[in-house]
């Protein structure tokens, strides 16, 4: 990624499906005066996404895309990113796989936090396992996003201690705070 000249904050794109709470969280991140992005528009797979509110409250552009057929929507997409000048897309708990087409397209611009020690549990239900295998540690990542689900190369990483009370839910809600702090902490990395 380029290194930052002057005062231009790079174009940023967010894709959510859910309550959208990394999403409030980049938006409050690219408020900061030393932030790298600014963001121009929300996607979300889902209509009902409880995190459109945050686009609406910081007036930010969004997009909704149902992914019916799913050439015809990244196709759409594609356009909607260089109309707006995106130069960065951001996964935040975007409930879809990007194909390996629109992956090429926007290659090396797209990141994606998750909410585990990748490469450990990739994909879905990762609490519910850190718990079954009764891990001492989980964690988040945040990485590139490469054809490979969850496997692209990572930026950072935080690692977090499982205490014996916690349940798929509590540790869901831990790992939610430490993604907080590490999806802008990542970004500054990128274009420090």
């Amino acid at each position: 990624m380029e290194k930052l000249t002057g005062l231009k904050k790079l174009k940023t794109a967010v894709f959510i499906s859910g309550t959208g709470s990394n999403f409030k969280n980049l938006i409050k991140f690219s408020k900061i005066k030393k932030t790298p992005i600014s963001i121009n528009l929300v996607i979300s797979s889902f209509n009902k996404a409880k995190g459109l509110k945050y686009a609406d409250q910081f007036n930010i552009k969004k997009r909704i895309f149902n992914f019916q057929n799913t050439k015809n929507d990244e196709k759409k997409i594609l356009i909607l990113l260089k109309k707006e000048k995106i130069y960065l897309i951001c996964l935040a708990g975007f409930m879809k796989i990007l194909s390996k087409d629109f992956i090429k397209k926007f290659n090396g611009k797209i990141i994606n936090i998750h909410p585990s020690l990748l490469p450990k549990y990739k994909g879905l239900n990762t609490h519910h396992k850190t718990i079954t295998n009764k891990d001492k540690f989980t964690g988040c990542s945040v990485h590139y996003v490469t054809e490979k689900l969850d496997s692209g190369k990572i930026i950072m990483q935080k690692k977090i201690k499982v205490a014996a009370k916690d349940n798929p839910e509590s540790l869901a809600k831990k790992v939610l705070k430490h993604e907080h702090k590490l999806y802008p902490a990542a970004i500054m990395k990128i274009f420090s």
